[in-house]
């Protein structure tokens, strides 16, 4: 999946960030934050401007993020894909056929194996690496797991951008607005 040519993810943070994503040329974007409350109006929203848009239930205000709440999101809200450092919900969404992205934090050596070998079992279809600005990183990863990156997280520039994805990332997912600007165009 290349997300038909977008670098960029738009990642929306708050509504107001969703309301840009919503009026913005990209069919693709993640929504960070968002109350379990607003889920259904905001995917409505989403698919009457046919946006895809992948959730972060990690960030689910009023959600637990367990089995039991991906297979409600996968039923009820079905968003594009689920975006969750738990691999209980990365199988869960696997099993509904949702796109599972497995969040992984590359802190040190050691959350670096513990990640490798959360990742062979959970078998994610993609990996959201943080914090992306680390292109040597990114090519480590993508080397070791044949798991298509998004690098997301501390990418500030349109340099950063362009280090992570000739690192070997698929997209960038960034709240940052002005990135979001730049690159819109781009696979057009």
């Amino acid at each position: 999946m290349n997300f038909n040519g977008q670098v960029i993810l738009p990642a929306a943070r708050h509504l107001k960030d969703f309301e840009k994503l919503l009026e913005s040329p990209y069919e693709y974007g993640v929504i960070l934050e968002v109350h379990i409350g607003q889920l259904k109006s905001v995917y409505e929203l989403a698919r009457r401007r046919q946006k895809k848009i992948f959730l972060h239930v990690d960030l689910v205000q009023g959600m637990k993020n367990d089995e039991y709440a991906t297979e409600y999101l996968c039923q009820e809200i079905r968003p594009a894909g689920l975006i969750s450092t738990r691999s209980s919900v990365i199988l869960k969404a696997k099993q509904k056929g949702v796109i599972a992205i497995q969040r992984m934090f590359l802190l040190d050596t050691n959350a670096l194996e513990k990640s490798y070998a959360l990742l062979e079992k959970t078998k994610p279809d993609f990996i959201e690496v943080l914090p992306g600005a680390m292109p040597k990183m990114i090519a480590e990863v993508y080397s070791e797991t044949q798991i298509p990156i998004l690098a997301g997280g501390l990418i500030r520039s349109v340099e950063d951008v362009q280090l992570a994805i000739a690192a070997g990332a698929t997209a960038i997912t960034t709240s940052n607005r002005k990135l979001w600007d730049h690159f819109k165009n781009v696979g057009d």
